[in-house]
């Protein structure tokens, strides 16, 4: 709580979360079945900074919450390039693999749920994606993660290089 009052006040977005989903395990004991539950939630500010986390509880309130301290935790800043990417990506994780293309303003985010978690909470506005492999929800958001953060926009580059780039206007 003290991290998001201390966030305004430097006039930054305040973060928000979303469950991406709750999985629910069970196992058989003496009386009958118990229960336990881990939630996956994706934390972001919709302007460039995101976090994934995981949590697990005996009931899902706990597990959310102990999710969205670990994804807190584990905040990464994006480079954006007038709401979409700076270029095609492509994100790994495990079996999964995840195609990442910018797109033209107005085509929105075409993905599936937790790719799409991911992305619009690290306000991606414009972008085409294609999962090829397992299309585990843990594993996607992982690799739309992977993807995002080895992204690299014209400033970044000309300081790694040491020169000066001349792009070509898309659209």
């Amino acid at each position: 709580m003290a991290e998001e009052a201390r966030m305004s006040i430097q006039g930054e977005q305040p973060l928000e979360d979303t469950v991406v989903k709750v999985f629910r395990c069970s196992k058989v004991v003496k009386g009958g079945r118990r229960f336990s539950f881990a939630a996956l939630v994706v934390v972001g500010d919709r302007d460039g900074t995101v976090g994934i986390g995981y949590g697990k509880a005996n009931e899902v309130p706990p597990a959310v919450e102990k999710a969205v301290k670990d994804a807190k935790k584990n905040l990464h800043n994006i480079a954006l390039v007038e709401g979409t990417l700076p270029h095609k990506i492509v994100g790994k994780c495990r079996a999964t693999t995840i195609t990442m293309v910018p797109a033209s303003p107005g085509t929105g985010v075409i993905a599936g749920n937790s790719a799409r978690a991911v992305l619009e909470y690290a306000g991606v506005k414009n972008v085409l994606t294609k999962i090829n492999g397992s299309t585990s929800a843990k594993n996607v958001v992982k690799a739309v993660i992977d993807g995002l953060i080895r992204l690299r926009n014209k400033e970044m580059i000309e300081s790694l290089r040491g020169v000066e780039i001349e792009t070509v206007k898309r659209w």
